[in-house]
């Protein structure tokens, strides 16, 4: 009995401790009666959660956000925390939680739908540029934060521009189903443009010079289509390292840019740009030594490669230059890895830098594969052939960077990068060719005047690349006073994906002569061409010519040697040229010289039998070294011809040389020369030769408005006509000086020559003034 009473009694003390801690409390402390409703928010539990108002959003959705959820007790702390949580979700515009009991209420208004995102007021910025800055999209829930974190990003935009002065109000339109338009107002006002740009410690440089360096321009009225006088951020850090590169080539190697600030006027009407620098001394160089490790390549094999000299200004840009320069020598001698490695040792008592070249031996790489990525339509085999490396090929870099000029120089493309990345193995590297395409067709419709064949209108159609393959077809007319033409060609680059470009073409072409030699020519005909690259530099071509040429409508009263040759004639020609390239560029030449050699054998069958031959070569010197800017070029030209006959058969007028206009200035076209000075007919010659001096250099005037300056001399002389009565033949040299002025306008390049003729014949034709323009659109 008393054992009995004993396990009773430890059972009732041991069931508190096993049961819940919650249980516990409530056995601890039993609710009373009516407590419930006496102090709803510090006791009970929650049974159920009701939602009400909600339209999109699904309840158990809404719920799945409470902390506190059905079975918890009730807590105020966690129930305020589920409210904020609601909030959070951007999913509402308001939320509302009670107690009703034992549940909870919640009440929610949903935040909107975006129906449509609107701009309204800009101009200078399209709806397509600004709807990407923008988070609201259709059908998107709305909220009054996200339309101001959009509002911002509009201004950044805007200020990103140069227009810290716009304004941006987003505008909600309320519509049924709660459903909201939101437009964004928009007012752009003036761009802040630079006012003014300062320099702080230059004394080298005038401000007018460092403001021609850097990128950043003040504003002015002849910049309309230029955005250089916006204020942008990033311009200012690219300003800096464009005056260390300056001032580091005119020998200051110390400079530092210390500083690039913007302050905005108080009206945001424009920003004073300020630089602030730290010139230092100025360095010559000292010694200049070349230690190579290699076996076979001494520093005195690659010594006739350096063009720094002890005695210059330093130029690190030189040192840069040279670098590269010698290992594209070294592999040209055949070291095909290769390292240099410039020294610099400065001498701050004697203000001198002894530069020396450590050339030793490269890591082994080897071309495992070329990866070529991007090209949407140009096959790889056109992009491949430009190469200058081929798969298991060592390395080179210089070969690397000319495969991507060939690359770029074939107009196909936007952008090409060429990466080196690892291989399968250490000595393996891989080419990645990323490219980005460009249109390659084109339409174009212009007009113009030029001296020699008056007002002119244009017409051309042109696809370079058909089907991807580079194949370039092209047909152009041209309707000018004195002259018109029509033109189709094709041409294939790389025929069967050889060293061999092929190409035909049709031609039309009338020209008006009557002014000059009384006369009008007419020729229509057909020629087929081939040519091929012996290397980089050197390269021929070869044309065969089937032209039928007919002289008509001779002006009443022209010389009898014009007259006797009125008429047609059929021309069969084979022609080549032989062409040494070195230039650094083919469009705007500033350093090196080309030469080209031509010959014309005509006879092959036709009327006419002669063998042309002409030469003719230019070389150009660039200044920048001693007057600090690349406009200043010496160009050098010079040209000879000769046409010979054979046979029974007489070369006709249009076959001769004329000269005057554009290869001697200050003479008119065709002024100089053979001449019938009874009718004063130009009549043309069998040998000529020009030379031409020419001086090109900047005007002091702002370098956006894209004007150049020119002084010329032209020095030239043309004989060999057919003798006769009346009939002036003199070989004595004629000299042409003047200054001229190229401006590449918005609307195309006009050339301005005015020129006097220095030495001449009394019956000589001159010119003072010369005038060409022309564009496309």
């Amino acid at each position: 009995m008393n054992a009995t009473r004993a396990l009773l009694l430890a059972a009732t003390c041991l069931v508190p401790v096993l049961l819940p801690p919650d249980v516990q409390a409530q056995t601890r402390n039993p609710p009373r009666r009516g407590a419930a409703a006496q102090q709803p928010a510090a006791n009970g539990y929650v049974s159920q959660i009701d939602v009400q108002g909600n339209q999109r959003i699904e309840a158990d959705t809404i719920r799945s956000y409470m902390l506190l959820q059905p079975g918890d007790a009730f807590d105020a702390d966690r129930l305020d925390r589920s409210l904020r949580t609601l909030f959070a979700t951007g999913l509402f515009r308001d939320v509302k939680l009670s107690r009703q009991g034992d549940r909870i209420l919640v009440q929610v208004q949903e935040n909107p739908i975006v129906n449509r995102v609107a701009f309204e007021g800009n101009s200078k910025l399209s709806d397509d540029t600004l709807r990407p800055e923008v988070q609201l999209r259709p059908r998107a829930v709305f909220t009054p934060a996200t339309a101001q974190a959009d509002r911002q990003r509009l201004l950044e935009l805007y200020a990103r521009r140069g227009r810290f002065a716009a304004r941006v109000e987003p505008k909600v339109i309320e519509l049924d189903q709660n459903r909201v338009d939101v437009v964004f107002e928009i007012t752009e006002n003036d761009a802040a443009l630079i006012s003014r740009i300062n320099f702080v410690g230059n004394e080298a440089f005038s401000d007018s010079r460092l403001k021609e360096i850097v990128s950043s321009r003040e504003a002015a009225w002849y910049r309309p289509f230029s955005s250089s006088d916006t204020y942008e951020p990033e311009r200012l850090n690219f300003d800096r390292e464009l005056l260390r590169r300056y001032y580091q080539r005119q020998g200051y190697a110390d400079v530092e840019v210390t500083g690039a600030a913007a302050e905005l006027a108080p009206d945001r009407s424009g920003f004073f740009v300020t630089y602030t620098l730290r010139e230092g001394p100025r360095y010559r160089v000292g010694e200049v030594a070349i230690n190579s490790s290699l076996r076979n390549v001494t520093g005195e094999r690659l010594r006739p490669v350096l063009e720094i000299y002890s005695g210059d200004w330093y130029d690190g840009d030189a040192v840069e230059r040279m670098t590269q320069a010698l290992i594209d020598e070294a592999n040209l001698a055949g070291a095909p890895f290769v390292e240099v490695e410039p020294r610099i040792t400065r001498n701050r008592d004697a203000k001198t830098i002894d530069i020396a070249f450590e050339v030793r031996e490269g890591p082994r790489q080897y071309v495992e594969r070329i990866d070529i990525n991007g090209n949407t339509r140009t096959q790889d085999r056109v992009i491949r052939r430009e190469f200058r490396l081929a798969e298991g090929d060592a390395f080179n870099a210089a070969q690397m960077r000319r495969s991507r000029q060939r690359i770029r120089d074939l107009g196909y493309f936007n952008d090409v990068q060429i990466t080196p990345v690892p291989g399968s193995s250490p000595d393996r590297v891989n080419l990645n060719t990323t490219v980005s395409e460009r249109a390659t067709g084109e339409i174009s419709i212009g007009g113009g005047y030029s001296t020699d064949s008056g007002a002119l209108a244009d017409f051309g159609i042109r696809e370079r690349n058909i089907l991807g393959t580079g194949v370039d077809a092209r047909a152009n007319t041209t309707l000018a006073q004195r002259r018109s033409q029509v033109d189709l060609s094709v041409t294939d680059p790389s025929f069967l994906d050889r060293n061999l470009s092929v190409g035909a073409d049709v031609f039309y072409i009338v020209r008006n002569l009557r002014d000059y030699s009384g006369y009008e020519e007419r020729r229509a005909g057909f020629s087929l061409r081939a040519g091929y690259e012996f290397n980089e530099r050197l390269r021929q071509s070869w044309a065969y010519t089937l032209s039928r040429r007919n002289v008509f409508n001779v002006r009443e009263g022209a010389s009898i040697y014009i007259e006797e040759q009125k008429g047609v004639t059929l021309l069969s020609q084979v022609g080549q040229t032989l062409t040494y390239d070195t230039r650094d560029s083919r469009l705007d030449p500033r350093e090196g010289y080309v030469l080209r050699l031509g010959t014309d054998f005509a006879g092959l069958g036709g009327d006419v039998s002669y063998v042309r031959l002409r030469l003719d070569g230019s070389y150009y010197i660039p200044f920048e070294r001693w007057l600090g800017d690349p406009d200043y070029v010496l160009a050098l030209s010079a040209s000879a011809g000769h046409l010979a006959t054979y046979g029974s058969k007489r070369e006709r007028i249009i076959d001769r040389f004329f000269l005057g206009g554009e290869n001697l200035r200050g003479f008119a076209v065709a002024g100089a020369g053979p001449r019938d000075v009874s009718t004063d007919d130009a009549l043309g010659g069998r040998t000529i030769w020009t030379q031409t001096t020419e001086m090109r250099f900047p005007l002091p005037l702002p370098s956006e408005l894209g004007l150049l300056g020119r002084a010329f001399v032209d020095v030239g002389s043309l004989s060999g006509s057919s003798s006769g009565t009346n009939v002036v033949d003199d070989s004595a040299p004629r000299v042409g000086a003047g200054v001229g002025l190229s401006w590449r306008s918005p609307f195309g390049l006009i050339n301005i020559d005015l020129a006097q003729a220095l030495v001449k014949k009394s019956y000589d034709e001159t010119q003072v003034f010369r005038f060409g323009f022309g564009t496309r659109f």
